[in-house]
């Protein structure tokens, strides 16, 4: 069977999926890797390995193996200097090796952020023990927020309002740490207006933004987006100039989440993930081309719409409450009967907060949106058989 390119996906949950299907459109060949059996993405793409994205050797022997066109990383904690000599010797990494190493890690983005581009950030200071914590915090000065530099889906950060609560902080995010990494970021918190994912596609022709993207946290963790989120044309420019910069210095081609804090006129840079973004599932529904088809079509050199219009849309996570190995899922008619879409993701598995499914509504607003998407995603009912 013939195909259009081969692709080595790295990370294998809900937004490698869909990314899967988006490339499977296109005619491509997936090889889905994650650390465990029958993850998302597995269930769709061509063939799968299972082996720890950090464990350089096999992460070598699986490039090796399936000489892909293109390795195409979904997930931050990977053996970086892998992919990098990869890369030297003839791979091709989405959308690069210096992206994925920048990216990996908060301190080293953040850095290039605030010190070579000079964007606009927020107060920062690094610490690797409860000391340098409460040094960290003087400097920000309080409330801050603690994360650590590797986490995934927020996991590991809280914001601190009171001296007394640094310590807890502190012992939360070491115990959500990604790979092998002992340091967090201290920054200071900023007040803002609301904050936003700016989808940025960089590809063969230029640079593409999708409307901005509303989004609310939990525990660091997103829990529902809206798009489009009202803007005024002062603060989109200063946010799309950003994100320009941001993505021209780290290079090659495919969709970037950007995101930004927006007090007033004012944008500040927070962080940038170089693929596919949770808040982003929201174009599932919002735009004739998600997030990830234009992923797809930027690592792939196809072309990609100088132009992108999202209609009011709005997402709501389905979370798990406890662990159990076996699961099955109940409501989903109940939930959709009020006009909106629901996806389940999967997963083999669930643990406290883990996100199983999305929830997704249309509407005439974006507030609309949201509230049909919130009520379909609380009608939904995980079953736990264990």
């Amino acid at each position: 069977m013939s195909h259009t390119a081969w692709i080595l996906l790295l990370g294998s949950g809900e937004l490698g999926r869909e990314f899967v299907i988006s490339a499977k459109r296109l005619g491509a060949y997936v090889i889905a890797c994650d650390a465990y059996a029958d993850a998302p993405a597995m269930q769709l793409a061509d063939t799968c390995e299972v082996f720890s994205m950090l464990d350089g050797e096999k992460l070598r022997e699986a490039a090796e193996k399936h000489r892909p066109d293109y390795i195409v990383p979904e997930i931050e904690a990977i053996r970086t200097s892998v992919l990098a000599e990869l890369e030297e010797e003839g791979f091709t990494v989405v959308p690069s090796a210096r992206a994925a190493q920048l990216t990996m890690n908060r301190d080293a983005i953040r850095d290039l952020a605030a010190n070579e581009l000079g964007l606009a950030v927020s107060k920062y200071r690094y610490a690797k023990n409860l000391e340098e914590v409460f040094a960290a915090a003087q400097h920000t000065g309080l409330p801050c927020v603690i994360k650590p530099v590797m986490s995934s889906s927020g996991k590991g950060q809280s914001t601190v309002r009171r001296e007394e609560d640094l310590e807890a902080a502190w012992d939360y995010a070491h115990a959500n740490m990604r790979g092998d990494r002992q340091r967090v970021i201290v920054e200071q918190f900023i007040d803002f207006d609301y904050e936003i994912t700016l989808l940025t596609v960089r590809h063969k022709d230029g640079i593409t933004f999708c409307p901005p993207i509303g989004h609310r946290q939990e525990r660091g963790d997103y829990q529902e987006s809206w798009q489009p989120t009202p803007m005024s044309d002062a603060a989109i420019a200063k946010a799309q100039a950003m994100a320009t910069s941001v993505v021209n210095e780290l290079g090659g081609h495919g969709l970037f989440g950007v995101e930004f804090f927006v007090k007033g006129e004012e944008v500040i840079f927070s962080e940038l993930s170089p693929r596919p973004h949770d808040t982003g599932m929201v174009t599932l529904v919002s735009q004739n081309l998600t997030e990830f088809d234009l992923h797809a079509r930027a690592v792939m050199g196809l072309p990609v719409p100088t132009e992108l219009r999202a209609r009011p849309a709005a997402s709501a996570v389905i979370l798990a409450e406890r662990d159990s190995g076996s699961l099955s899922y109940e409501g989903l008619a109940e939930a959709m009967a009020g006009g909106a879409d629901v996806r389940i993701f999967g997963k083999p598995t669930s643990q406290p907060y883990r996100r199983m499914g999305v929830a997704l509504a249309t509407a005439g607003d974006t507030d609309a949106a949201r509230r049909v998407a919130r009520d379909a995603a609380h009608k939904v009912r995980i079953v736990y058989g264990d």
